[in-house]
């Protein structure tokens, strides 16, 4: 009997899980240089080694048989990590990317999701970013105050916000520039204001760097002003920074800035020291305080601000099970993953039911009702 296969598509199930060669050769009883084989292309597994491997993989036999999506090139992926993140973390993370993907395709074919609309502008100089960040709010329509919701704004603009369980915490920062971008969270970071600030870092790369493989000093740096300039446009900064009293920092001034706007106090000093609003002195006293009050992590007020939570995905998936009958079992088989790894490509949260009423700027696609008669 032929056996269709993909090596390919074998190691994007096994990274996916963070598994060495050795490691998944010891749960199927073949040996690292075999399985490095069959990843190459040159052996081919046999039928029951095939459904031992999906059994392990938590995929069906019919996974390996199709060409998943080739790799993610590298000027679609920002990939924001932390000094300390090993390279398998980051193939990990870039697998559930793939995976994640692979999913939200499947989601897009059936549902009209919101429209992807990210400006495109090309920077070079810092005034270049400042009106980068002010073109995109003019375009999207959100004025010069307060964003009360940075996920909501992403997700508006066509982007799925997720967090992928068990890399995350290693991961600072991640977004996919696919047909369906998508942005990665850091769930280990407790500060509303941080996650805020991640996100608007990664709509940053969306908007000023199509095309261009980031993560070196210059991009991330361009990417952090955007994101202080899309937090709070410097025309707001100049007419309401607390400026320093005799010398000395209004902290709780500081303090409020930080709950209306939303972004930490150590952004908002840095951002500060940028527009020329603190000189070098008072910037560096600022910096040693929050040092020095253990504010280097977690600010006093951090616990005021609710973490902003993902809406799109759940809603999508209500919708697809309200409106069209489509649970989450028969997503995976269509996605050739059993349902427990779907859950977790997903990152579903536990609780999450498929009957609560759907999103209303979710439609289903016209021709989505006779694919569902004829599954």
């Amino acid at each position: 009997m032929e056996v269709l296969f993909h090596g390919a598509s074998l190691r994007l199930a096994r990274v996916f899980h963070s598994y060495s060669l050795e490691e998944l050769g010891q749960m199927v009883g073949k040996s690292r240089q075999y399985l490095s084989r069959l990843e190459t292309g040159s052996d081919m597994p046999s039928v029951e080694l095939l459904e031992q491997l999906a059994r392990v993989l938590g995929v069906t036999p019919a996974f390996f048989a199709a060409m998943q999506m080739s790799e993610v090139p590298e000027y679609l992926i920002h990939f924001r990590k932390l000094s300390s993140t090993r390279e398998g973390i980051r193939q990990t993370t870039q697998a559930h990317g793939r995976m994640f993907e692979k999913a939200a395709a499947y989601l897009d074919g059936i549902l009209k999701l919101p429209p992807v609309d990210f400006p495109s502008i090309d920077v070079i100089t810092p005034e270049d970013i400042e009106r980068a960040a002010e073109q995109c709010r003019q375009y999207w329509g959100i004025g010069l105050g307060p964003l009360l919701n940075m996920i909501r704004l992403a997700e508006r603009a066509g982007a799925l916000v997720t967090t992928f369980d068990g890399v995350s915490p290693q991961v600072d920062a991640l977004s996919i520039k696919a047909r369906r971008p998508v942005i990665v969270r850091n769930e280990a970071k407790e500060s509303a204001c941080r996650q805020r600030f991640d996100v608007a870092h990664e709509i940053g790369h969306f908007v000023m760097h199509e095309g261009r493989v980031t993560g070196d000093r210059m991009t991330e740096s361009q990417a952090n002003r955007f994101a202080s300039a899309l937090l709070v446009p410097r025309v707001m900064m100049l007419k309401h920074f607390p400026m320093p009293r005799g010398g000395r920092m209004d902290w709780q001034g500081l303090s409020q800035f930080k709950r209306t706007w939303g972004i930490s106090k150590a952004a908002l000093l840095y951002r500060a020291h940028q527009l020329g609003l603190l000189d070098d002195g008072q910037y560096k006293r600022g910096v040693v305080h929050l040092t020095r009050s253990g504010q280097t992590k977690t600010e006093s007020e951090d616990k005021e601000i609710p973490l902003e939570q993902p809406e799109l995905l759940t809603n999508a998936l209500r919708t697809m099970h309200n409106r069209l009958g489509i649970d989450l079992t028969m997503m995976a088989k269509v996605l050739e993953f059993s349902p427990k790894l779907l859950m977790r490509v997903l990152n579903l949260p536990s609780a999450f039911s498929d009957n609560v009423i759907p999103f209303p700027r979710i439609l289903v696609r016209p021709e989505s009702a006779s694919q569902v008669t004829n599954r």
